[in-house]
């Protein structure tokens, strides 16, 4: 999407730097240096409202970021020339040798005294496009401040070029108001190339240890929490509860709302107004605050490009109005790849719910092949079912990690094989499905895609469970182990009597967290995706009750895993095109695309029938991948229903205290226009607050009135190619292509057409 920004962008500087139409320039140092004093009458036009601009943004203070309003980079190859930036900046070699070229088509039209005096400094001056802070250096932080022809200069640096090399600034720039009261005035040029945080003007910069020494790195505040950004994917979803791809190189993602309706989202951020499966009808789901009930979880066949197969879990009600969890195979229409043929569904297992909560939910195939199944505990509080619960008890599939081979049948009639090595298979008094037990809930978990060079880590399966009363926990699941479920909740004991049972041979969690942190966990991912370097090998999870954003760091010596909290929304961090500063508080569900680029799902009401959720994308603002290496090119599917365009809305603010986590500012800005989307099959919602996994013993959560927080919009294209004219180009006018203005001067023909038909 920012291709476009990033072509006039590197266009702009191109033209800029075009040969002059001059003979050779003599460069020749002034007969006097001009003192500066800090009382400056500016006769040049625009200096004053430079700037009065410059004074605005001031507070905003420089961060990393390019001129094509993204994070800096490391180039994968060497910079001949800009070679001070090789290491990380905004340059890669291509746009290395432009610079370059630029460079000697101006060194053409100067004198060989010249380039002995002044070749270094128009050097480092046309090498800042590189720099980490090009886009401060520039002021194109954002596209709706006039950008600079020249970028930043301390004013000592300034005056040395000034007195050494004026004569080169008509080489440099062809803006006339630069040229005509400034060539000879240094005080006057100095001032207009100042900048407010003189931190961040060349070359100090490059000085500057408190701001390079973690360049780069993911960014944190003085308290440790890791500065993330957002930009919104989807919304007006109902209770969205998971996210998944068809690995099918198609890059589609398929989003579930807990009605049971399935959309296709394609890779240009646009949704098929026809759903991929709509069970409605069959699904268990209710509007009330918290009910966990519904459709909960699907996972692609990995061979599902050649037989078009994958699996759902959702709740529902049999003849005899008895609750269950149903795990069903369905398979893909022939016709219509976006399609799922509802007349296919195959049962695979049922589940009797003896409550309403606890219902587990996770489908996913490991690198193995089998499908593992995430079944709760059966609800209620405490596990109360049995001598010592469900979950402890190995012949019962509640709380449970089950695996099964799906290609296939069982001797006894079950529509799915059991895997020769699962642990249990030799025990009479267990199920043969079971690979875990003593789970209480686990909601949502992932397999990790490891490590993209080394492989490390491939194949772990991580997972969130959530805790009674106490504790919430995070675990790798490992075959045949206990999770000491309802013994231990977290580290400690819940059940004291089972606890102390010597037999229990219990594995403990890699992470646990009390009720000051917060109240429901989230699983999420280990971050294996391309764009953002910075967040390989974290894992990123949440908590669904208060918002919080968190990540866990292995330490490679020790095995241990820190905690670190993710804060969203910081004004200077995330001060780029597209990102937005806050999000919906209850977080449902994570999520990874093709590509393995990191999502979470939540929303501002928790209910199955409110259409408040929101998907959202994880960017690092301090880092991205090279331009060219996170490229792929989807494999066209055809496409039979209308496409709806993604529409950003202006996001709630969450309304619940902030204390207790990282604070969710917002900017305010020009609000972007918006359109109607047909609302195609989606009926109207029921009152009541919206999330799947508000636990049941708990009272409803009731949150305050949420206040209207205006989310930022930086949608304006960069500037189009100049025409040599003003040296403060404004960025707040769309240019549109030739086929949009045709399309817009026909429509505003027809409307005109129909005025005439109708008046007459």
């Amino acid at each position: 999407m920012n291709e476009p920004y990033y072509k006039e962008v590197q266009d702009f500087y191109i033209s800029d730097l075009k040969k002059p139409t001059l003979k050779e320039v003599n460069i020749w140092p002034c007969s006097g240096r001009s003192s500066s004093s800090s009382g400056v009458y500016f006769s040049c036009p625009h200096v004053c409202l430079c700037l009065s601009l410059l004074c605005l943004i001031g507070g905003l203070l420089g961060h990393p970021q390019c001129l094509d309003y993204r994070p800096p980079f490391q180039p994968p190859f060497h910079l001949e020339f800009c070679s001070a930036y090789e290491n990380f900046g905004c340059c890669d070699q291509e746009r290395d040798n432009s610079i370059a070229a630029k460079y000697w088509d101006i060194m053409d039209y100067i004198d060989p005294r010249g380039h002995k005096l002044c070749g270094t400094y128009i050097k480092d001056i046309l090498c800042q496009e590189c720099s980490p802070y090009a886009a401060h250096l520039y002021d194109a932080e954002n596209p709706r401040t006039p950008l600079r022809n020249l970028p930043g200069l301390c004013f000592d640096y300034c005056s040395e070029f000034h007195f050494n090399c004026y004569s080169t600034i008509s080489l440099l720039t062809s803006d006339k108001h630069i040229q005509e009261c400034c060539k000879t005035n240094k005080t006057r040029f100095c001032n207009l190339l100042h900048l407010h945080d003189e931190d961040y003007c060349f070359p100090n910069v490059l000085k500057n240890t408190a701001l390079n020494r973690n360049l780069g790195s993911v960014v944190e505040d003085h308290k440790g929490c890791l500065q993330l950004c957002l930009t919104e994917v989807a919304n007006g979803l109902r209770n969205p509860v998971l996210m998944v791809h068809a690995n099918d190189r198609t890059h589609r993602m398929f989003v579930a709302e807990q009605v049971g309706v399935i959309w296709v989202y394609l890779p240009d951020g646009s949704r098929l107004e026809e759903p991929f499966l709509d069970i409605r009808s069959i699904v268990l789901a209710t509007p009330w605050i918290g009910d966990e009930r519904g459709f909960l979880g699907m996972a692609f066949h990995p061979k599902y490009k050649y037989n078009r197969k994958f699996y759902i879990y959702y709740s529902y009600m049999d003849k005899n109005r008895v609750e269950k969890i149903r795990i069903s195979e369905l398979k893909v229409l022939a016709s219509d790849a976006n399609k799922a043929d509802p007349r296919s569904e195959r049962n695979l297992l049922e589940l009797e719910e003896p409550a309403a909560n606890h219902n587990g939910g996770q489908l996913l195939f490991s690198v193995d092949g089998y499908m593992y199944l995430f079944t709760g505990d059966g609800g209620k509080a405490g596990d109360p079912f049995g001598k010592f619960g469900n979950a402890q008890n190995k012949s019962t599939l509640l709380g449970k990690v089950l695996r099964i081979d799906v290609d296939g049948k069982s001797p006894d009639g079950k529509p799915y094989r059991i895997p020769p090595d699962n642990p249990f298979v030799s025990d009479p008094k267990a199920r043969p499905e079971v690979y875990a037990y003593g789970v209480r809930n686990m909601w949502r978990c992932a397999v990790d895609r490891g490590d993209p060079v080394t492989k490390k880590g491939r194949g772990r399966i991580f997972c969130g469970d959530v805790g009674q009363n106490r504790f919430e926990e995070i675990d790798i699941i490992v075959k045949g182990r206990n999770y000491g479920w309802r013994a231990k909740e977290g580290f400690e004991c819940y059940d004291t009597k089972l606890c102390h049972n010597s037999s229990l041979d219990d594995i403990l969690p890699i992470f646990a967290y009390g009720r000051n942190v917060g109240k429901s966990v989230t699983g999420g991912y280990v971050y294996r995706g391309c764009e953002s370097p910075n967040l390989n090998g974290l894992y990123i999870f949440g908590d669904f009750m208060n918002g919080r954003l968190m990540a866990l760091q292995e330490d490679k010596k020790t095995n241990k895993w820190k905690k670190q909290d993710i804060c969203i929304g910081s004004t200077r961090a995330c001060a780029f095109p597209g990102m937005i500063s806050s999000y919906s508080k209850f977080i449902i569900s994570f999520a990874e695309d093709e590509a393995g680029e990191l999502y979470f799902m939540s929303t501002s009401y928790p209910s199955a029938y409110a259409p408040h959720g929101s998907l959202y994308k994880f960017i690092d603002p301090a880092r991205r991948a090279p331009p060219g290496k996170c490229k792929y090119k989807p494999v066209p599917v055809k496409t039979k229903s209308k496409w709806i365009p993604f529409v950003p809305r202006p996001l709630k603010k969450s309304s619940t205290s902030t204390a207790a986590i990282p604070t969710v500012s917002s900017r305010k800005a020009k609000k972007t226009p918006s359109t109607k989307i047909k609302a195609s099959t989606v009926k109207p919602a029921p009152s009541g607050k919206k999330r799947q996994k508000i636990k049941a013993e708990a009272k409803p959560h009731k949150p305050k009135q949420e206040e209207k927080v205006a989310h930022i919009s930086r949608t304006t294209p960069a500037p189009s190619l100049p025409k040599k004219k003003s040296f403060h180009l404004t960025r707040t006018k769309k240019l549109l292509p030739k086929k949009a203005a045709l399309a817009k001067e026909k429509l505003e023909k027809k409307r005109n057409e129909s005025r005439l038909s109708s008046s007459s």
